[in-house]
């Protein structure tokens, strides 16, 4: 499918959900990235987490430019001038940033799951979505190699790396799952051949996290919950996340350049 052959009603309305979700999940979590700007434990992981920052906010702003060209809202709008009701991404990401090992746990299984599902895009029969696909995950796939062997590092490290990096998993894993929650429309849209198998993605994501985690790391993967609340409900960290990120642009509604 090209970009000059047109989606049917439903299909447009669910990938606008779904570019929509994809961003969110990548806004709010570049936003924790960035509260380590000036804190990190060293120089060079100061701005290396900056940087998958910055493409995490690059990786949203192709989806939500994707969005608009499909009748979506400008994407500061989105970005800025949603309430957290209003917002998709998933508990995962907004939980705060707690210590280094909860950050880069977080972003580790975050990451693989994202790199898994634009690998598996680039494939997709619509061609723009494609194109933002084989753009991203180059990156996504540094994000995996650098979050892999931190969390690895930290696993291995001393007794007290150890105890935190498993603290994290233990609190991060019941909620990774939500990663691989469908919307609305996304079975019509994966027959099609328009998104990826989702439940393909989370099998590889669960063999590539559990090897990774408990063979390399000698983690211990702790209880999931068999269900996951909906994208539409959140944690209380959310909508003082979002009242710091749109501060400015509320303050200043009028600006033109920033």
């Amino acid at each position: 499918m090209t970009a000059t052959q047109a989606l049917t009603g439903a299909q447009t309305q669910a990938l606008l959900l779904k570019l929509t979700v994809l961003a969110d999940d990548e806004i709010i979590l570049a936003h924790r990235c960035g509260e380590w700007t000036g804190h990190a434990p060293i120089l060079e992981e100061d701005i290396a987490l900056a940087n998958i920052a910055q493409d995490e906010l690059g990786h949203a702003g192709m989806y939500l430019t994707l969005a608009q060209s499909l009748g979506g809202s400008d994407p500061d709008h989105v970005a800025f001038w949603r309430g957290p009701d209003d917002y998709r991404n998933t508990r995962l990401v907004e939980l705060p940033k707690g210590d280094w090992a909860f950050t880069m746990v977080r972003q580790f299984l975050y990451d693989t799951s994202e790199a898994l599902w634009l690998e598996a895009a680039t494939s997709s029969t619509y061609a723009p979505l494609a194109e933002i696909a084989a753009k991203a995950v180059r990156e996504e796939k540094f994000h995996v190699q650098h979050t892999a062997l931190w969390v690895e590092r930290l696993a291995l490290g001393t007794p007290e790396s150890e105890r935190r990096t498993q603290a994290a998993l233990t609190e991060l894993w019941p909620h990774a799952a939500q990663l691989f929650q469908p919307i609305q429309g996304e079975a019509e849209l994966t027959a099609a051949g328009i998104l990826p198998d989702l439940n393909a993605a989370h099998a590889r994501w669960t063999d590539l996290v559990t090897r990774h985690l408990t063979q390399k790391c000698g983690l211990t993967l702790p209880d999931a919950p068999d269900t996951q609340p909906g994208r539409d409900t959140h944690t209380p960290h959310l909508a003082p996340l979002l009242e710091e990120m749109q501060s400015v642009a509320r303050e200043h509604p009028d600006a033109e350049v920033w």
